[in-house]
């Protein structure tokens, strides 16, 4: 009889997720160390190596082939990407005073209108979505509109990188499939300790950091599995689109 799963997830992505969390709660570890006796940097370690193990020798999959890059790209892009989105637009509000119907425009175009206020709220696909109508649809010519205001160009060509890495972490994670492996009882007993093991962190780290909406994302496990499947959705449109 097979062993049933505690998640409702493909273990492919449960791993995944899980392999995110632990990278963040590798880099927390300094300050996540003081709050609990049993967490240090030689169990932050382990915990890394181990679901590394679990992904090669049940999945058959190398972890080293840029799954730690792709995920941590999704969530290390976000604040950045916030904060140069609502810069872009502060300037585009001023540059574009006297004309409010090329200021709307310009606004509508690049998915300000419609996606802002989710970005604002922190919302990931909302983030997503204005990234890569950004990218799409920044011709030469309206950047040149642009930046004869005064804009700096660097700026407008930074937002169009954080599209780009979000396209990028979205083909590697789609090399890491599941291989026809069978999985066994042990490799779900494996993968049910780690799973339990994860939300057991996820729990006391987003309770720790719930004054920190950004680092209280990074042990929200929902959180981190929606945001595996936000860059493929928004690459489908954007291909689409383009």
């Amino acid at each position: 009889m097979t062993k049933l799963r505690k998640y409702n997830y493909r273990d492919v992505d449960m791993l995944t997720a899980s392999d995110t969390v632990a990278e963040s709660f590798g880099a927390n570890i300094s300050e996540l160390s003081k709050v609990r006796t049993d967490w240090d940097e030689p169990y932050a370690k382990g915990l890394k190596e181990r679901i590394a193990r679990a992904i090669q020798n049940f999945l058959g999959i190398d972890p080293k082939k840029g799954l730690r890059d792709a995920t941590a790209a999704l969530v290390s892009v976000q604040s950045p990407a916030r904060r140069d989105l609502s810069f872009f637009k502060t300037q585009i509000d001023d540059d574009f005073k006297s004309d409010p119907a090329k200021r709307d425009e310009i606004l509508k175009n690049l998915g300000f209108t419609k996606h802002i206020r989710g970005v604002q709220k922190g919302n990931q696909q909302s983030l997503v979505q204005l990234l890569y109508v950004f990218k799409s649809n920044m011709t030469d010519s309206l950047k040149q509109q642009i930046t004869d205001k005064g804009m700096n160009v660097s700026l407008i060509d930074t937002i169009s990188g954080y599209a780009e890495s979000f396209r990028e972490a979205n083909i590697s994670q789609e090399t890491f499939k599941e291989s026809t492996k069978e999985i066994t009882k042990e490799a779900t007993d494996v993968f049910n300790g780690i799973y339990d093991e994860i939300i057991g962190i996820c729990k006391k780290a987003s309770s720790y950091y719930q004054y920190e909406p950004l680092k209280k994302e990074q042990f929200t496990f929902a959180r981190v599995i929606a945001n595996l499947g936000a860059a493929k959705k928004a690459a489908g449109k954007s291909q689409v689109a383009v």
